[in-house]
């Protein structure tokens, strides 16, 4: 009799510590849903913050913001940022709360640029003297003492420019990699200038052709735009050229 107590005693604890156990654990279940809920309605609220509304003039402020930062970036030679630290930095100095000092900052800004601007202009420089090389080899290519390459296209017979001239050109500016960045050939009117209002390696190639003469010419850095760079950031620093000229008349 006893141990039947005992054993209906041990049941309907066990019973009951099941029915507390379960409880908690249907307690536990709704916490989590309610949690997931919470995360789930955040998550949403972040996306819609993502969301650009150009018509908000505060959005539209600070979209062209960025598009003109990204630009800039782009122009000296970046092509990524880590875009969390960028946000975090503006909204720290908006409140107030930056973490740097301003001078350490433009300490370590102009220090990176100008390490990827050197690393940007090895590469290019080492890129425009092995296809310059290359393409010396050609046995249409004439190369001059300074460094100028040019193939005639089309023979020319009229009167060769001078110092002092002007002229009239129709070309078309191209990378080593063929990538145009100019061309009066494609906006339909070609350009007029002194022959000595250009670039070196123009101006010697100008006193070398005469009118009539289409030429390709292989320009190096050095008598291009060397370390300045131009274009907007379209000629990379220390960049080889590559310009078709037509010389269509020496202007009077």
């Amino acid at each position: 009799m006893k141990k039947s107590i005992v054993v209906i005693a041990a049941f309907l604890i066990g019973f009951a510590s099941f029915g507390q156990k379960k409880k908690d654990l249907i307690k536990e279940v709704a916490r989590l849903k309610a949690e997931a809920t919470e995360i789930q309605a955040r998550l949403a609220e972040m996306e819609k913050a993502k969301e650009l509304n150009l018509e908000d003039s505060l959005q539209n402020f600070s979209y062209a913001f960025g598009v003109s930062v990204g630009n800039n970036l782009k122009t000296v030679g970046f092509d990524s940022l880590s875009y969390n630290a960028f946000a975090i930095a503006l909204e720290d100095v908006m409140k107030g709360r930056e973490k740097m000092g301003l001078e350490e900052c433009q300490s370590e800004v102009q220090n990176t640029i100008q390490l990827i601007q050197e690393k940007e202009a090895k590469k290019q420089s080492a890129e425009g003297e092995l296809f310059l090389k290359e393409n010396g080899k050609r046995p249409e290519v004439i190369t001059t003492e300074s460094g100028l390459q040019y193939e005639v296209l089309t023979k020319g017979d009229g009167a060769i420019p001078n110092v002092k001239d002007k002229v009239k050109v129709h070309y078309t500016g191209m990378l080593i990699n063929g990538k145009v960045f100019d061309s009066s050939v494609e906006r339909g009117e070609p350009n007029v200038f002194g022959v000595t209002q250009v670039i070196k390696g123009w101006q010697e190639a100008l006193q070398l052709m005469p009118v009539g003469s289409k030429w390709k010419v292989f320009i190096p850095q050095d008598i291009a735009y060397g370390q300045r760079g131009a274009g907007g950031g379209m000629i990379p620093p220390y960049a080889a050229l590559i310009f078709e000229m037509e010389l269509l008349a020496i202007e009077k």
